[in-house]
């Protein structure tokens, strides 16, 4: 035997207890962790999709809800968990902004992740309550203007997307509105619909009932084109805010070191998720959107540094 089929030999050997490991996984239930509440963008999202996945699979996805401190809480949990492929992590593009806002985290948001895939684009609907004055995004602006500070909108967190959103409006227009915290979208939601705030950045699936009883008022979208589900509604760009733009994501991770096979195997079985005919429909209020997980690593880096670029802009809020 040669040095050079030795060699091929024993990388083909050591190759096989991931492909066997890929092969059978998974052997048992799998925990998903998102680190918001139920009832937001990110926990409807992945919940959506691993009931599909668990189906085809023929074994139990659980989707864990560990919210607080704007996701940290529970992507600490997965960053310390055994890179086997039984803890995942379905975040949003929030867990880049995290450490432009706390000090120390407990975990390396690059380094401690494996990418797996991403799920859907995360547009934002720049809604605000019935009592408020205001229907379009121009009136919003002229009555912030004469009203700094007094109008309040729902946030997940500092830097979170429902805060940033609003910062970036904010900040384009000279105006000032004052941020009021909430674990998660179901609760800053909720707090709109009580009329406790006024303003707020929701996903279009979970607004879609209450701006249908007329609970809640649609302005704009915060993405730069518009949403085929809502087609009446505006950018804010087109609105009267030229050139804004703020659109996120949400997304699968893995703990930094789960075998390949086993990722490969997970990011197909996204994609086949995702187009199957059942789930088109039911994400037909989303914006659904598959990626390999190479391709989800160069968006990380991407909106990793545009997410910096934003937080020095509004840096006065990071107190």
């Amino acid at each position: 035997m040669t040095t050079a089929t030795r060699a091929a030999t024993l990388l083909f050997v050591a190759s096989l207890p991931l492909f066997t490991q890929a092969q059978t996984w998974p052997a048992k239930t799998v925990r998903v962790v998102t680190p918001w509440p139920a009832g937001g963008l990110t926990d409807i999202a992945g919940r959506i999709v691993f009931q599909k996945i668990s189906e085809n699979l023929g074994q139990q996805f659980v989707v864990d809800n560990r919210g607080g401190a704007t996701g940290t809480i529970g992507a600490e949990i997965v960053a310390r968990a055994p890179a086997d492929g039984y803890t995942l992590m379905v975040n949003s593009m929030t867990h880049l902004g995290n450490p432009y806002i706390y000090k120390k985290l407990p975990y390396d948001t690059i380094g401690d992740f494996a990418p797996v895939g991403i799920m859907v684009a995360q547009t934002g609907l720049l809604v605000v309550h019935p009592s408020l004055p205001v229907k379009t995004v121009k009136e919003l602006v002229a009555l912030a203007r004469t009203k700094p500070g007094e109008i309040l909108y729902s946030s997940t967190g500092s830097g979170g997307f429902a805060d940033l959103s609003v910062v970036l409006l904010t900040s384009m227009t000279n105006t000032k509105m004052t941020q009021v915290n909430y674990k998660g979208g179901g609760p800053a939601a909720g707090a709109l619909l009580a009329g406790e705030t006024q303003v707020l950045v929701s996903s279009p699936a979970a607004a879609t009932q209450q701006l249908a009883a007329k609970r809640i008022r649609l302005l704009a979208v915060t993405s730069d084109t518009r949403l085929t589900a809502f087609p009446d509604a505006p950018t804010i760009a087109e609105a009267g805010v030229p050139g804004y733009e703020y659109r996120g994501w949400v997304g699968v991770f893995a703990p930094t070191g789960t075998p390949k096979p086993i990722i490969d195997k997970l990011n197909t079985e996204i994609k086949k998720a995702i187009d199957s005919p059942e789930l088109k429909k039911r994400l037909e209020e989303f914006e659904p959107w598959t990626m390999s997980p190479q391709a989800m690593a160069a968006r990380i880096q991407s909106d990793y540094e545009k997410y910096g670029r934003l937080m020095k802009l509004v840096g006065s809020k990071l107190d």
